[in-house]
């Protein structure tokens, strides 16, 4: 097969450094004005600004003893990988970087004004097309409106897929399975039952059936909803051999979790998780009203007050604005942060809400609250240890495969994780919802023993939210 010539946009290196080693055998091209956006790029903390200073040092060790003539013919790109700090995670990319030695042969139309980076690049790439006619070049680009334009004046244009997880969102595991409505009947005598130190009933089930399965799974018989002893997890998955536990109903009617109760099967499923000292990470995902931070929430101050098992809970989101960002916050940093934890307040007050309690008793609830719940930014996270915390992430879908990253290697000894998110509603910059960190993290965590993962799919808010989120 003909080795092909992929162009590459400052954008594509912006969002993966390491794409200089996803393309295989084939030669990629780097246009002057991509070597201008990047050194405009290199100064600053964000994760774009690190990403770039990745790429530059790249550049520089693949350069290192090469003069002008032999950068004219391309440089080996095997030589980055092996300078590449050792990640032995990074593919071997056997073809070749060139980079824009001379002046575009071709024009751009009269249409496309000239001096714009994105027009400078189109250039680049028609000159390539012409000097390269038996060869397919390609303009690799996260930005759609320079593909569009590509498009226009005939050049070929891709969008960068390494960096997905998932081709299709639907294979993304929701966290529980159906089971047939025959199950225990043809199951019944491959199953073996016992009791555990808490009282709960747990299986051993053999056979073909638990293939597919993986731990901290949870499965439910049809009728499950609202009945107890219905829903099971799976603890340990040996071969064709798979141990169950019966979940915990936290429904109406049972113990309240904080005065809350679970209103659907998957909230009572995402409780068993939250509330299980076994579990040190903990994925929820579900669209605007499923009951996401007010699960977490309750659970966390069942385990920091209620029964101590944490010291206090750090709550965090990405500050991402909906609209036009509102400036500089003046203060400390949960001063600067509280505007952002709007969802944090409002799940206080109906966690807090007691139409009997006094003016004191109320003050004095919100005065502990305050020195046992820490609200942080993500800005200050890199280099800290957190001990005997319970984590909560909220808006976790704007978080880069990277940062996810960076914030769970954060937890030391006895703290517990939890990132909540809703893939619908991303607003980071060329990030979707395949590409998402905390896509990343819900598919590379499917099957760890202390990893867990539910899917809320009811919202609970109200019933105007609900029909809102129907119809619109």
């Amino acid at each position: 097969m003909e080795k092909k010539i992929f162009v590459l946009d400052t954008n594509v290196l912006m969002h993966d450094p390491t794409c200089l080693f996803r393309f295989e055998e084939h030669d990629l091209f780097l246009p002057m004005v991509v070597l201008e956006e990047l050194d405009a790029g290199k100064k600053g903390t964000s994760e774009a600004a690190r990403n770039v200073r990745q790429v530059s040092r790249f550049l520089a060790d693949l350069m290192a003893g090469h003069d002008a003539s032999e950068i004219g013919h391309g440089l080996p790109l095997r030589e980055v990988h092996q300078a590449a700090n050792g990640n032995s995670d990074l593919p071997v990319a056997t073809g070749r970087l060139f980079f824009q030695t001379r002046a575009p042969e071709a024009t751009l139309p009269g249409l496309l004004p000239g001096g714009k980076p994105d027009n400078s690049i189109l250039l680049a790439t028609l000159s390539l097309q012409k000097q390269h006619p038996a060869r397919q070049v390609a303009l690799v680009s996260k930005d759609i409106n320079l593909r569009i334009k590509a498009a226009i004046v005939g050049v070929h244009t891709e969008d960068y897929h390494n960096d997905q997880v998932l081709e299709d969102l639907d294979l993304l595991d929701r966290g529980y399975t159906e089971l047939p409505a025959d199950f225990w009947q043809t199951h019944g005598d491959n199953m073996e039952s016992w009791q555990d130190k808490q009282g709960r009933a747990c299986y051993r089930v053999h056979g073909p059936a638990v293939t597919g399965w993986h731990a901290n799974e949870f499965l439910y018989l049809p009728d499950a909803d609202n009945a107890a002893g219905l829903e099971l997890r799976v603890l340990n998955m040996a071969g064709d051999t798979a141990e169950l536990l019966v979940t915990r109903d936290y429904r109406k009617g049972k113990t309240p979790i904080w005065g809350i109760h679970a209103k659907n099967r998957e909230q009572n499923l995402a409780l068993n998780l939250l509330l299980d000292p076994e579990i040190d990470f903990v994925t929820i995902l579900g669209a605007a009203g499923t009951g996401k931070t007010l699960l977490a929430l309750a659970a966390g101050l069942a385990q920091t007050l209620d029964d101590p098992r944490y010291r206090e809970i750090i709550m965090t989101r990405v500050t991402v604005s909906l609209g036009e960002d509102i400036g500089f916050l003046p203060g400390t940093e949960e001063e600067k942060m509280t505007p952002w934890m709007g969802a944090l307040m409002d799940n206080l007050e109906v966690l807090t809400q007691n139409p009997d309690a006094g003016e004191w008793e109320r003050a004095a609830t919100n005065d502990l609250l305050a020195k046992r719940i820490k609200i942080r930014s993500l800005n200050f996270m890199r280099g800290r240890t957190f001990l005997n915390r319970y984590i909560i992430i909220d808006e976790a879908q704007n978080l880069t495969p990277k940062q996810m990253k960076t914030l769970i290697t954060r937890c030391g000894p006895g703290s517990k994780m939890v990132c909540l998110g809703n893939l619908a509603q991303i607003d980071t910059p060329y990030l979707t919802e395949t590409a998402s960190g905390l896509t990343y993290v819900v598919d590379r965590f499917r099957g760890w023993p202390h990893g867990g993962h539910v899917t809320l799919a009811r919202g609970e808010r109200s019933r105007l939210a609900a029909y809102a989120t129907d119809v619109l």
